[in-house]
C-alpha cells in the first residue's frame, strides 16, 4: 500500500476543525503534538520578554497516496491557510514503509476502491 504523511502546523484554536475536515475527506485518524512554537517571516511581538504568539499544534495524518492531495486541499480550506496569514501550513511526503496499521488497512483499502 502506498502511503503519504500529511503534516499540518496549525493554531491550537483550529486543530479540531482541521482534523474533522481531514476525516470527512477520508483520513482514518490523526496524531496531535501539542504546544509547539514557530515563527513566520516577521518575528512575533513580545511583552516584557514574554512571547505573545499563539499555541500551535502539529497534526499528523497517515493516508493512502491516492487520497493525499484531496485531504491536503481540504485541510488548507478548513484552516484558511491561503486566506489568513499565520493560520497554518500543511505539506505531504511519501512514506517508504509502515507497520502497526493492520486494524486500519481494511478501511483504507475500502476507501481507495471507492475512488477507483
Amino acid at each position: 500500500m502506498n502511503l503519504k504523511m500529511i503534516m499540518a502546523l496549525v493554531s491550537d484554536e483550529i486543530t479540531s476543525e482541521v482534523i474533522e475536515a481531514a476525516r470527512n475527506a477520508g483520513a482514518t485518524g490523526a496524531t496531535v503534538i501539542t504546544g509547539v512554537r514557530g515563527e513566520g517571516l516577521t518575528p512575533e511581538k513580545t511583552f516584557m520578554g514574554l512571547d505573545l504568539t499563539a499555541q500551535r499544534d502539529v497534526v499528523l495524518f497517515l493516508v493512502a497516496d491516492t487520497m493525499a492531495r484531496d485531504i491536503l486541499e481540504t485541510i488548507s480550506a478548513a484552516g484558511k491557510f491561503d486566506d489568513e496569514p499565520g493560520s497554518g501550513i500543511a505539506f505531504q511526503f511519501e512514506i517508504e514503509d509502515a507497520v502497526g496499521m493492520k486494524t486500519q488497512a481494511p478501511t483504507i483499502m475500502h476507501e481507495i476502491e471507492e475512488q477507483i
